[in-house]
């Protein structure tokens, strides 16, 4: 739980009253390689933070293939957002690429201490602000304006420790390439 209360901190320092609110809700879980964390269709509950291990974030195109959105890895919070916020279907998947340790809280539960507590409604914000427009809104101006040797460059620069950790399908996936475009880049280098 300390990496938990650390990783909030970084956003919002929370009063020693708010955490154990907060505490009341945490309960902790593993899924393994492969098992899906939230399967596209179904109705979001929880916002999970992953302890141990890595996650892949994708939906399935036209063609039935997967088209990887995000990774989240230690110490970062995972959810299907809008579908959270809406309370819909999600029209995302989200699987264990590894053996994963995850600590989750009910959204909606969440929302409710938000209401009574001002560190976590500000952790709230401030956490909303980087991560679904600061950096949600870059993330697409470079996928659309950058060249596919650019992402993978940035790629390998903003995520070093998930070169080794992925397979060289998911990387291109995430980058909007294929493996064999990708498998020329990295020849390039």
């Amino acid at each position: 739980m300390v990496a938990f209360w650390e990783f909030i901190d970084r956003y919002s320092l929370i009063s020693e009253e708010s955490k154990k609110a907060w505490s009341a809700l945490l309960k902790t879980s593993k899924i393994i390689k492969g098992a899906y964390f939230l399967e596209q269709g179904t109705i979001p509950k929880d916002i999970t933070f992953i302890s141990k291990g890595l996650l892949s974030y994708y939906y399935l195109n036209e063609k039935g293939e997967k088209i990887i959105k995000r990774f989240f890895t230690e110490n970062s919070l995972v959810a299907s957002t809008s579908a959270l916020l809406k309370q819909e279907p999600g029209s995302f998947s989200i699987e264990a690429l590894e053996d994963t340790e995850l600590i989750s809280y009910s959204f909606s539960d969440f929302r409710n201490l938000t209401r009574h507590y001002n560190d976590i409604a500000n952790f709230y914000i401030s956490y909303l602000e980087r991560h679904w427009v600061i950096e949600k809104e870059f993330a697409e101006i470079t996928l659309k304006s950058d060249t596919a040797k650019q992402r993978y460059l940035e790629f390998e620069r903003d995520y070093p420790e998930l070169v080794s950790r992925l397979k060289l399908h998911q990387i291109a996936s995430f980058l909007a390439i294929t493996p064999t475009q990708l498998s020329r880049i990295r020849a390039e280098l």
